[in-house]
């Protein structure tokens, strides 16, 4: 079944109280996108970005992404609050020998975390995965991201190696960690 981009997958109630929906990306969530993003790259977070993204750059991967969830090789899936996307995550399965891994993405704009926005986005991206036929999910997230991890060990995600030093972020290195969970 190939993923509509009007999708929605759940709607409730956040922790503090505010409605979230949670539904497929699509193209006009471009300007969302931008804002979000280059929120993310200003305040800091952990994430592999450490420059504003350009209109141009993201309609790029805006574009590239909504490719593959056409061709069924992602599930992408934001999250919105009062109109506005307030999270992005994504699960993008590999190829060949490896097509039964995919490999999940997930961030969440600083003022939406820890209000069960996250949980539901990966289980979201958990029964979506099953739905694409995936068998094994697989993350990366920095040593340092200690929500992140403690999240990700709720959603059932086990350690399974590290990359000592593999971020070099604001002149110092910490170690990159190795998740994966079984569907």
């Amino acid at each position: 079944m190939k993923p509509k981009t009007s999708e929605i997958y759940d709607t409730f109630t956040a922790k503090d109280g505010r409605k979230v929906v949670l539904r497929a990306i699509r193209w006009e969530d471009l300007d969302d996108c931008i804002d979000f993003i280059n929120s993310l790259v200003e305040e800091g977070a952990e994430i592999l970005r450490d420059t504003n993204v350009t209109r141009e750059e993201e309609a790029d991967w805006l574009g590239s992404r909504l490719a593959r969830i056409e061709k069924r090789q992602l599930i992408g899936v934001v999250a919105e609050v009062d109109g506005k996307v307030i999270a992005n995550s994504e699960v993008e399965k590999r190829g060949s020998f490896m097509s039964h891994l995919g490999y999940l993405g997930i961030a969440i704009r600083k003022g939406y975390r820890g209000i069960g926005i996250g949980t539901k986005l990966i289980q979201t991206l958990i029964n979506e995965s099953k739905k694409m036929g995936l068998e094994i999910l697989v993350l990366d997230v920095f040593e340092v991201n200690q929500p992140a991890k403690a999240l990700y060990k709720k959603m059932g995600f086990k350690e399974v190696g590290r990359i000592p030093k593999g971020i070099h972020k604001n002149g110092r290195y910490m170690d990159l960690v190795r998740m994966t969970r079984e569907l």
